[in-house]
């Protein structure tokens, strides 16, 4: 949600920032804006829409100045309008501010500056923010750094923002708290953004700001301070993130680029990690647990969106192969009860960005009860990563499409993984049984490269529905998280009602809506729950609902009822969330895009939520 970018260096700031941008476009915005300093003079470009619509307004103004920093922001206090868009400034006007986050005190502390004679232009919290460290600035006598450390100290919430002084342009300033920030270093330049996206094109050295961190960036210096007034010494990575992993390539648009990129994404998350031949799964991220696993009492999962689905898929995989209970928890609610949680639980956190606020939440409150925290992500040097005791990355490559595809069956991949692992420590399958499932599984991106090329009949169906105004999903067993799934990328990137359910609760109030003009589709591949699925088709028909289904390769039982059938090669039943996925992700993105939305920015959705 957000997004920042900031530089300052020999460069004109001003392409640097607008192309990064563009990069964090995926990140979901209504508005953006641009501040740059030339000479002292600051200079704010902002406008309510997309990134373009800033650039063509700006295209005639003074867009020069070694030092600046744009935003795209995604709307919490106040309407997207020109006025809300970031940048915003201090009541005199010399410094200005960008911000991700929530100030959750805003109205109580602006309630005090206007009684001391400040006056606001906007509707935001942020902008109460910028006031607030103008304040301490002139009544404590400090340099602007510390005036920003002292403000921080006073709000409640979360944060990522960036801060110039059209007096001082050498310098920029930085802080975090619960929302993410990274730091390019170049050479004599800094580069600043919410993520690596925008920077990767420059330098491939950054350093992730922890939370209550403040940082001061100059061209030639950086120093980072705790709120505690502790200077802390940085520590810079090296991202193995590559600068195509963010371009289209070829394909129209990032979500179908992504659906096609699963083979591969797939076979790097299993890279290293199984030996089929030796029926045995090696995961270096949690081995140090080994033990421990043997005898915890039962695993939480906390997710939100579609990885929760991909946690219901990890529940019905652990406890079938590992015979450990599970519960699976959407992180938003967990936190908000007092849930039972004993030194011998384990918490796994699965988030696609590591900054999910909701679940690293959840997570500070399983780390206070003494639970054991492991963390599924896909951001190296991400918030939740350096939360959690241990984890495991998924390393599906950048997703750049805010509906989340290969960022899922990665996740999906990685819970598979640890719950054949976990079955492996504890003695609860053979190795028989294990060399057979990572035999097959090391089958599943050639498996899923054969699903992709029903592209075409997809696409074909979609064009029968894509003007229907409601769709439901049923699945039974592992059949139903997909279920879940399915619906939920179609509500998310064409905005047709649709939604997913058990096949076995369609009796207990979903029939109610079936008639002629209700899509339905199943999750209908041959395994335990095959006979019970054909049962609830022939009650779907009976009452003249349309079925697509989701079948398993020379099916011919469902091809007689359905009314049109898409097929899956033939797999165990552990891995059929990994293949029916993909029909439903090429079947939402069809009909979106006949549909005429924005299939790779969903209009109101955001690719990674850091507040709440």
């Amino acid at each position: 949600m957000c997004g920042i970018v900031g530089y300052i260096g020999h460069r004109n700031a001003w392409p640097i920032i607008i192309k990064g941008l563009k990069r964090l476009e995926y990140r979901g915005y209504d508005s953006a804006g641009v501040a740059l300093i030339d000479n002292k003079n600051l200079n704010i470009y902002k406008k309510a829409g997309k990134v373009q619509v800033l650039e063509d307004y700006a295209a005639d103004q003074n867009l020069n100045g070694n030092i600046g920093m744009g935003h795209t922001r995604w709307a919490t206090h106040g309407a997207p309008s020109d006025r809300n868009s970031h940048p915003h400034t201090s009541n005199n006007k010399r410094f200005s501010i960008i911000h991700n986050g929530i100030i959750e005190n805003y109205a109580t502390l602006k309630e005090e500056l206007i009684r001391r004679g400040h006056t606001f232009e906007s509707d935001t919290d942020t902008e109460v923010l910028i006031h607030l460290i103008e304040e301490i600035y002139k009544n404590e006598s400090v340099e602007l750094f510390e005036a920003v450390r002292l403000a921080l100290k006073e709000v409640n919430g979360a944060y990522a923002i960036v801060i110039m002084d059209s007096e001082q342009p050498d310098q920029l300033i930085a802080a975090r708290k619960g929302s993410p920030m990274v730091i390019g270093v170049g050479e004599g330049e800094y580069f600043i953004a919410s993520d690596a996206t925008p920077i990767i094109e420059y330098t491939n050295n950054v350093i992730y700001l922890n939370d209550n961190e403040v940082a001061q960036v100059k061209t030639d210096s950086l120093i980072i301070k705790r709120l505690d007034n502790v200077i802390q010494t940085p520590y810079i990575q090296e991202l193995e993130l590559q600068l195509e992993m963010l371009e289209k390539g070829g394909y129209d648009h990032f979500m179908l680029k992504e659906i096609y990129e699963q083979p591969r994404s797939i076979r790097d998350c299993m890279r290293g990690r199984i030996y089929p031949s030796e029926g045995k799964v090696q995961l270096g991220g949690i081995k140090e647990y080994a033990e421990k696993l043997k005898n915890i009492d039962r695993i939480i999962i906390v997710a939100c969106g579609t990885s929760w689905h991909a946690g219901l898929v990890g529940e019905y995989l652990i406890e079938e192969y590992a015979r450990i209970p599970v519960e699976v928890e959407y992180a938003s609610e967990f936190r908000y009860r007092n849930p039972i949680i004993t030194e011998k639980d384990v918490v796994i956190a699965i988030s696609q960005s590591g900054e999910t606020a909701d679940t690293m939440a959840a997570l500070e409150m399983a780390k206070e009860k003494g639970a054991t925290l492991f963390g599924v992500c896909n951001v190296v040097g991400a918030s939740i990563p350096r939360i959690t005791d241990a984890g495991v990355y998924t390393h599906a490559g950048p997703e750049i499409g805010v509906a989340s595809t290969k960022a899922f069956t990665a996740q999906v991949t990685v819970l598979t993984l640890m719950a054949f692992y976990m079955a492996q420590q504890k003695g609860t399958i053979s190795k028989s049984k294990m060399v057979e499932l990572l035999t097959e599984l090391d089958q599943i991106p050639s498996k899923i490269e054969k699903v992709l090329e029903s592209d075409n009949l997809i696409k074909e169906i979609s064009e029968k529905f894509f003007n229907a105004r409601n769709f439901l999903f049923l699945g039974r067993g592992s059949g139903f998280p997909v279920a879940l799934e399915g619906a939920l990328k179609l509500k998310e990137i064409s905005y047709i009602h649709a939604e997913g359910y058990p096949a076995a609760e369609m009796k207990h109030g979903p029939i109610a809506l079936i008639d002629e003009e209700m899509p339905v589709v199943f999750i209908a591949t041959k395994n335990s729950s095959y006979e019970k699925v054909i049962s609830n088709i022939q009650e779907v028909k009976a009452r003249k609902g349309v079925v697509i289904a989701i079948v398993t390769a020379g099916d011919t039982e469902v091809r007689k009822m359905a009314d049109y059938c898409i097929e899956i090669p033939d797999a165990n039943e552990a891995f059929l969330p990994l293949l029916a996925t993909i029909p439903l992700q090429l079947l939402s993105y069809h009909i979106a895009l006949l549909r005429g939305c924005n299939v790779d920015q969903p209009r109101n959705l955001a690719k990674s939520v850091t507040v709440e």
